[in-house]
């Protein structure tokens, strides 16, 4: 497996001062998915969980609701081709999933999640909905503005790769009382939340009743499908929701918070699950 960090040599410039100096970077690295021996998409990812990572995704395109839908997911051989033998180099860069019968790998046309496809905002909902396996309306967690708002102290405290390089994003999956469950960081926001829900996959907690999704950037459409159809109550992010976000937590029942700084926070949609006290 690769790492998730790489060394540098920096030329740091402080108080008029240049100085040589070590640093980390985080690594982005291409991962490509197959189905069944045959290349379905490519992903730019942090190495780590990439099985998480998988799963999540393959649920979100609604690929795939539980986890023995899934026969097998192997590490193959990429393109790279070892200098003497002239064989294939195992990069750990490529997976390949078995997908049990019945379960189909969508085509381009049929993948809801892209933001390119041609459809409005209000179809973007109404496919998500349809697609849709739980509903979160009748959930009825309820937390305080307070423990949402120690959140992200709660998941910083978990990004070791942030740590040392200041280059990925994370997502913490949380219970109703501030319970860290899990956190998986990656460059991508998206690949983030992959991980969390693979990861829920993985081990047969779908839905996730009673839990909250806290990210570390913005809040968009995308994370917010990927939630709710992971069955998630809550998301929270430390950022700005988009009115995309906010408008489909609206309507298919996902309580959307953003801005949670320290004892501040914005409740944009069902209010219901936040208290005071």
């Amino acid at each position: 497996m690769g790492r998730v960090t790489q060394p540098v040599q920096v030329l740091r410039f402080e108080h008029g001062v240049a100085a040589r100096r070590p640093d980390r970077l985080a690594v982005e690295q291409p991962l490509e998915l197959r189905l069944g021996g045959l290349a379905h998409a490519v992903t730019m990812r942090t190495p780590g969980q990439d099985i998480e990572l998988a799963h999540g995704w393959l649920h979100a395109e609604g690929v795939i609701a539980e986890a023995t839908d899934v026969v097998r997911a192997q590490y193959c051989a990429g393109s790279v081709l070892d200098d003497d033998t002239g064989t294939p180099v195992n990069t750990y860069n490529v997976l390949d999933f078995t997908l049990a019968p019945g379960c189909a790998a969508p085509t381009p046309r049929d993948t809801y999640t892209t933001s390119a496809c041609g459809v409005c905002g209000a179809d973007s909902i109404d496919s998500l909905s349809r697609h849709g396996r739980y509903e979160l309306a009748a959930d009825d967690t309820a937390v305080t503005a307070e423990l949402l708002g120690s959140l992200p102290e709660a998941l910083r405290a978990q990004q070791r790769t942030f740590e040392s390089t200041g280059g990925v994003h994370a997502a913490g999956l949380f219970a109703a009382d501030g319970t860290p469950l899990v956190v998986r960081e990656d460059v991508g926001r998206h690949n983030a939340v992959d991980k969390v829900i693979g990861w829920a996959l993985l081990a047969g907690r779908l839905p996730l009743t009673g839990t909250v999704l806290q990210v570390s950037g913005r809040l968009s459409f995308e994370l917010v499908q990927k939630a709710y159809l992971a069955g998630v109550p809550i998301i929270s992010a430390v950022s700005a929701p988009s009115s995309l976000a906010v408008e489909t937590g609206r309507r298919l029942g996902l309580t959307v918070v953003g801005f949670v700084r320290g004892e501040s926070l914005n409740v944009y949609a069902h209010h219901r699950r936040v208290q005071t006290v």
